[in-house]
């Protein structure tokens, strides 16, 4: 794939692990952004996610580095750091160096995930990242729901942005995922940082219905360029999360999550029920892939051969993702 005319430093929150490869006293590494990261687990169980390479002669944290309380000590020299990338011990000398510190980066998790916010520009978050569950405030809870199933593909030849787009990308449904007929959009609302976008869809029936006829469909709320909730509904219950987050330049690490709804009522085969919420969750993911396989040898086309049905989503969304850009590229 050609580089990306659109930075691969974009600002927001954006999915680095999943919560539980990272247990107490674990150290994850990782790159993202073009900087090699950790991520280490406090006894507390307090996450904290910093620049890699130790400020004393820059021994790398995550090859070696120990968890010691609520410090993370270098293999080097056992230089400790805080959670705030402070070093607050040099075991050989009477005080710590308080000049130096290890850039880190705020982290929440959510979504059984990981997430960092990335800013260029230093700025504290300034936007919330959406819940699979609580951003639809319908009451829903994890414990409504089978185990997640995941999706992992490393440095894919891809840009957040194309996973934004194909949201509001109304013919590709009937193409790629092989709908009778196209969505229709109910609404695209990208008047802030996070922003929501519903449509209605169906994937059983043949080309001959009325889309007015079809009662089911998705919601949407993307966080950002780096996060995108869904929950389907008048369909078999499911959630999903879908992140993609730059690792340089060139190439973005793909995180999906799906979440099958467990069944309201009792049922005579409970082991039958989860094993057909294991396949379903199993398909949607082969659905994400075949996204995958298309977004990862897609040119950016700018501007694009709009139709006029594309055209409002897709010129909606491409004007709001400008704000996610230190430079305020065209997007």
């Amino acid at each position: 794939m050609p580089k990306p005319p659109l930075s691969m430093k974009p600002t927001g929150w954006f999915q680095v692990a999943w919560s539980d490869e990272i247990a107490i006293g674990g150290v994850h590494t990782m790159t993202y952004f073009g900087q090699d990261l950790v991520a280490w687990r406090s006894e507390s169980g307090a996450l904290t996610v910093m620049n890699a390479y130790c400020e004393h002669l820059g021994a790398h944290l995550g090859h070696g580095g120990t968890v010691i309380g609520e410090v993370l000590q270098c293999p080097f020299h056992g230089w400790q750091w805080n959670c705030e990338g402070r070093n607050v011990c040099i075991p050989y000398e009477d005080r710590p160096n308080r000049g130096r510190r290890i850039t880190t980066y705020p982290v929440l998790e959510r979504n059984a995930s990981v997430y960092i916010w990335h800013d260029e520009a230093g700025r504290a978050p300034f936007f919330d990242a959406p819940d699979v569950f609580a951003g639809f405030e319908d009451g829903s809870c994890a414990d409504d729901y089978y185990p997640q199933q995941r999706l992992f593909e490393p440095a894919k030849s891809m840009h957040p942005q194309y996973v934004l787009e194909n949201g509001v990308d109304v013919a590709h449904f009937k193409y790629v995922h092989g709908t009778p007929i196209n969505p229709i959009f109910t609404r695209h609302d990208f008047a802030e940082p996070v922003s929501f976008v519903d449509f209605t869809i169906t994937f059983t029936g043949d080309d001959g219905q009325r889309i007015e006829d079809v009662t089911s469909g998705v919601q949407a709320i993307n966080g950002g360029l780096g996060i995108a909730v869904t929950k389907s509904w008048g369909m078999i219950d499911n959630r999903t999360i879908s992140c993609i987050t730059p690792v340089d330049e060139f190439v973005s690490d793909v995180r999906f999550s799906v979440y099958i709804g467990r069944p309201r009522a009792e049922v005579r085969n409970p082991e039958r029920a989860a094993v057909k919420a294991e396949e379903f969750g199993a398909e949607i993911i082969r659905q994400f892939r075949q996204d995958i396989e298309i977004w990862s040898y897609q040119r950016y086309s700018d501007p694009p051969a709009l139709t006029q049905s594309e055209n409002a989503g897709f010129t909606a969304i491409r004007s709001w993702a400008k704000q996610f850009y230190p430079d305020h590229q065209p997007a």
